[in-house]
């Protein structure tokens, strides 16, 4: 029962992680290539306040805010650059962070963060705050894809100088954009490293972006239960089959390919399709 339970835990953090990027790249269309980043964030900022001794739900806010910190900053950058360039520049800001972290002694460099302190829940009260946390996300996400800014997130998604045309505060929105996710994104991040006690760059690179964006994409840009579902699937994978684990960058990105190729919509767009013709 004990393996489950860790189990659904980290399944858990993926659907969140997965939320945290759909709210970006499948709500607002701002491609991200290095939103590992913004996990990792979250995840250092727990563990180090967590070492100095400050209470496992008092750093869950901080883990949140400087990685929204950090996106409003990346959100800057998307106001200049759109598209591949936009992809290209989050991809930069994934190294850069892995980067910086393998240099710095105060962050652990290359052994990481280990003897995380614990959180004082058992671990099935995490994994039922973990549950909740998802819920939560999730239930925002529908809340904001139906709300206003939902709207005004897919006109930018759909046609970004049309939007702007009609006098729309383009700027504010996809920063806000990259502030949500991001600080979900931290979340994900913080639950991760006390959940496992003990981090390390590797945990936070490329590998793990093209994962998550894999989930989204797989699932379906933009659809909440897609996303949700296809972070499910793609967290279990690893358990269900040894060698995805090994070579889940080949098994993740190969998948991503047949899912552009035959399904760009995801397979919410494939069901939809099928459907649509009574065929399902």
């Amino acid at each position: 029962m004990e393996y489950e339970i860790s189990l659904a835990t980290a399944v858990g953090i993926s659907v969140l992680f997965a939320l945290s990027l759909n709210l970006i790249t499948g709500f607002c269309g701002q491609i991200s290539l290095g939103h590992a980043a913004f996990f990792g964030i979250g995840a250092y900022t727990s563990a180090l306040l967590a070492k100095a001794g400050v209470p496992f739900f008092a750093t869950l806010p901080a883990a949140m805010a400087l990685p929204a910190l950090f996106g409003l900053v990346v959100g800057l950058a998307s106001l200049r650059v759109r598209a591949d360039f936009l992809a290209i520049t989050t991809m930069g800001i994934g190294f850069l962070f892995v980067g910086v972290v393998r240099q710095q002694d105060a962050l652990g460099g290359e052994m990481g963060i280990s003897a995380i302190p614990d959180t004082g829940l058992s671990k099935l009260a995490f994994m039922l705050l973990t549950v909740a946390l998802c819920v939560l996300a999730a239930l925002l996400s529908q809340y904001i894809r139906r709300s206003w800014m939902g709207q005004v997130f897919n006109a930018i998604a759909e046609d970004e100088d049309t939007t702007r045309v009609m006098g729309i505060d383009v700027p504010r929105f996809k920063l806000a954009a990259f502030a949500i996710g991001t600080a979900l994104a931290g979340l994900a991040g913080a639950l991760y490293a006390n959940n496992l006690k003990f981090i390390s760059p590797d945990s936070f690179g490329f590998v793990e972006s093209m994962t998550v964006l894999s989930m989204v994409v797989i699932g379906g840009i933009g659809s909440v239960p897609g996303v949700t579902v296809a972070a499910i699937v793609l967290a279990l994978l690893p358990s269900m089959f040894t060698f995805v684990g090994e070579y889940k960058l080949l098994v993740y990105g190969g998948l991503l390919f047949l899912m552009m190729r035959f399904s760009p919509d995801g397979v919410t767009g494939a069901l939809r399709r099928l459907m649509a013709r009574g065929k399902f």
